[in-house]
């Protein structure tokens, strides 16, 4: 575990108004299109590139939030050589969960058009520039958890997809994912379910008094007892709350570390183009328990 701190008074360098990525519908569900937008690096040639991509999807419990989420996030990935593509899904509100069959969650709908999202930058690669085996994903809150279940569930795929690309990815990039062990009652969205010990590398934020983090350790657990708890790189915001990841004074340094973060799997090259804050102070601590990687930066900046 490491350990972030920073003083409140800090301002993020990022804007809050970023324009809308290059839209693409990548499919239709319950009637309606569903959109990726995608931001490409600066003189971006899809017919000689060939570099990793990332897709993300926001957060809303299951039934709310938008693309503009991870606007930000992306404009900063394409910017350091990534293709970086936030997508939406459907959405099913809590308070409509009594119009489904007995057994059926409605967090299944999201899933099913996320797989379907990775499955079509996959099938897109040619004409995107990206390397279909270099997909890297993540999300925030229930996006988190979209995505996790989108890449590790061999179940709920849309059969208008195109079945010969899987959803399979190189690493995670967790905001606060939305773990609960409510899930337990639907097998089909129960992340705990389905981590397993090739689960890929991930980084994974979340504030101490965020009381989601509390599914979060179940599955954190969960990664260890299966083997993979080296490969997570878990970051704590003191005194945070729920899906403060975007706001000040967190978002440039979690883009900072997961920039890192990307960098150490040879996803990215060189240096993050944002600076920690100068009148922020961060603390970092391992714990013994996260990737070999992160302990020893922790020993380092002690």
């Amino acid at each position: 575990m490491i350990v972030l701190s920073f003083l409140l008074a800090y301002g993020s360098a990022l804007a809050d108004d970023t324009p809308p990525g290059t839209r693409y519908i990548y499919k239709h569900s319950a009637g309606q299109p569903r959109a990726l937008e995608i931001y490409f690096p600066q003189g971006h040639d899809p017919s000689t590139a060939k570099i990793p991509c990332v897709v993300l999807f926001h957060g809303g419990a299951w039934g709310g939030g938008d693309l503009k989420q991870f606007r930000e996030f992306c404009r900063y990935f394409a910017g350091r050589g990534l293709v970086a593509a936030t997508a939406n899904y459907q959405l099913f509100p809590a308070d409509e969960r009594h119009t489904l069959p007995e057994g059926v969650s409605r967090k299944q709908f999201c899933i099913i058009d996320a797989k379907s999202a990775i499955r079509w930058m996959k099938q897109h690669a040619k004409e995107l520039g990206i390397d279909p085996t270099k997909v890297i994903t993540g999300g925030g809150s229930a996006g988190g958890h979209i995505s996790i279940l989108a890449t590790t569930n061999p179940g709920l795929n849309d059969p208008a997809d195109a079945g010969e690309f899987d959803t399979s990815v190189v690493a995670y990039l967790l905001f606060n994912p939305a773990l609960t062990a409510f899930d337990a009652n639907f097998p089909q969205v129960d992340a705990l379910k389905y981590l397993k010990a090739d689960f890929a590398p991930a980084i994974v934020f979340f504030g101490t008094e965020d009381k989601w983090k509390r599914g979060w350790d179940a599955g954190h657990a969960r990664l260890r007892a299966v083997g993979a708890g080296d490969r997570i790189h878990l970051w704590l915001a003191e005194g945070a709350g729920h899906s403060f990841f975007g706001k000040n004074p967190w978002r440039d340094p979690v883009l900072i570390e997961t920039d890192r973060f990307l960098v150490s799997l040879g996803l990215l090259e060189g240096e993050p183009t944002l600076q920690q804050p100068a009148n922020g102070k961060k603390l970092m601590r391992g714990d013994g328990v996260d990737s070999p990687v992160n302990v020893e930066r922790a020993r380092n900046n002690n």
